[in-house]
């Protein structure tokens, strides 16, 4: 795949991402964002995520990409798929469309390096979190290259932010 793919997550201070397979918190401004980003394009998701969303028929109005290690596993909406590489070859695939990986852990862990830029709700808040993603504030390829306003959300700041990975290759 010649272009690289998006990342989009909505994190905690600590850059956690989940708790007992939901959100750490659902702020509708970053759902809005989201639906408005991703709409039209492919995601690319582990199992865990797509049953977390529901996995009825997958998200709407996007090619969904399902990644899971049981080979027997299928599910409506979806393209399954059984590793990275068969994750990011199905994604080339929709070349006019740009690929999102939506998450879980794990998956974001997996596909980091085939990423080139990063959508981080970045909430300044530590929740009691059991799943998290690389801090790509700490991580020597990757540099925040925007920075929003702050939001707020009841009593919750928060900030969408822009990363892009500078490649030493």
């Amino acid at each position: 795949m010649e272009k690289g793919m998006t990342i989009v997550a909505a994190v905690d201070k600590n850059w956690g991402i989940g708790a007992k397979g939901q959100l750490l918190v659902r702020i509708p401004e970053d759902m809005d964002f989201f639906r408005q980003i991703t709409t039209g394009h492919v995601v690319i998701m582990g199992r865990s995520t797509w049953e977390s969303i529901g996995g009825q028929g997958g998200l709407k109005d996007r090619v969904n990409i399902v990644l899971s290690r049981d080979k027997a596993w299928k599910a409506k909406g979806a393209i399954v798929v059984n590793s990275i590489e068969e994750a990011v070859r199905k994604g080339g695939e929709y070349s006019q469309k740009e690929c999102f990986v939506i998450g879980g852990e794990s998956i974001y862990r997996q596909m980091l390096s085939y990423c080139t830029k990063a959508y981080i709700t970045y909430i300044d808040f530590a929740y009691a979190a059991d799943t998290y993603m690389d801090n790509l504030d700490r991580h020597p390829q990757w540099r925040m290259v925007q920075e929003g306003e702050e939001q707020t959300y009841f009593d919750l700041e928060y900030y969408f932010r822009i990363y892009k990975r500078e490649d030493s290759r």
